[in-house]
C-alpha cells in the first residue's frame, strides 16, 4: 500500500470555521480509499491564500521537510489550487517534486501529470527560464560583489546564517545532528530544548532547519 501525505488549505477564516477543510479531507480519504493509498499525515494551511508567497505558508513548508525526511513520496490534494493557484507555480511545485521523486496527486485532476500541451508548453517555458534565471543571479551577483569591492567594501551581500556573531556554534550542531541522521524535527526540538533563539528570535521549525540545510547544499552544488 502506498502511504501518503495530504495537504489541506483554505484562504479565508470564514472557511476555517466552515466546511472547506472536511470537504477536502473527505475528497482526499475517499480517493486514498479507493486507490489502495494509505494517510500518514495531514497538513492544514489555515487562512492562506493560493497567491501568496511560499516562504509564508508554514503548513506547506512542514510537508516538504516531511517528505525529505520521512520516506513518504506522495501527497495528495483535493486540487491542485490547493497548492497554488497560478499555473505557473503549480508547474514549478510539480517539477520540482518529480525532480526530488515525489508525485503529487489531485483527487479532481487524474490527468494532473498528462502530456496537455498548455501544461507540457509551460514545463518547457519553465525550464528555460530557471536556466536563465540561475545564470542571471550569478552574473549579477558577480557584479555586485565586483563594484562593493573596488569601493572598498565588504561584498558578501545578504548574511547566511552562521555569518553573524554567535550563529556558527548553532550552524554546526545543525551540521553535527544532520550529519547523526537526525530529521529536520528532531534538530528544531534540540535547538528549542537548549532554548537557542532563531536568528528572528523565535522558536525553531523543521521548516527552518531545512531552508538552512538547502542553503547550505545550494551554496555547495555552485561552490
Amino acid at each position: 500500500m502506498i502511504k501518503a501525505f495530504v495537504y489541506l488549505r483554505v484562504s479565508g477564516r470564514g472557511q476555517v470555521e466552515g466546511d472547506g477543510f472536511d470537504r477536502q479531507l473527505l475528497a482526499c480519504t475517499q480517493y486514498a480509499a479507493a486507490n489502495g493509498i494509505e494517510i500518514i499525515e495531514v497538513f492544514r494551511e489555515e487562512g492562506v491564500s493560493g497567491t501568496k508567497e511560499l516562504d509564508d505558508r508554514p503548513a506547506l513548508s512542514e510537508l516538504f521537510a516531511a517528505l525529505e525526511e520521512n520516506g513518504i513520496k506522495t501527497v495528495v490534494v483535493e486540487k491542485i489550487d490547493r497548492i497554488a493557484r497560478d499555473l505557473m507555480v503549480q508547474e514549478t511545485i510539480m517539477a520540482d517534486m518529480q525532480k526530488h521523486g515525489y508525485t503529487l496527486l489531485s483527487t479532481a485532476e487524474p490527468d494532473l501529470c498528462s502530456q496537455d500541451p498548455s501544461r507540457v508548453l509551460i514545463r518547457q517555458i519553465f525550464g528555460a527560464l530557471a536556466q536563465w534565471e540561475r545564470a542571471m543571479i550569478v552574473m549579477k551577483l558577480r557584479g555586485a560583489r565586483q563594484r562593493k569591492k573596488a569601493r572598498g567594501e565588504r561584498g558578501d551581500g545578504r548574511h547566511a546564517f552562521g555569518e553573524k556573531p554567535g550563529e556558527a556554534i548553532v550552524l554546526a550542531q545543525i551540521r553535527a545532528l544532520k550529519a547523526q541522521g537526525e530529521t529536520t524535527r528532531a534538530i528544531a526540538g534540540a535547538l528549542n530544548a537548549t532554548a537557542i533563539p532563531t536568528r528572528m528570535g523565535g522558536t525553531w521549525k523543521a521548516g527552518t532547519v531545512a531552508k538552512i540545510l538547502a542553503r547550505e547544499k545550494f551554496h555547495s552544488a555552485c561552490a
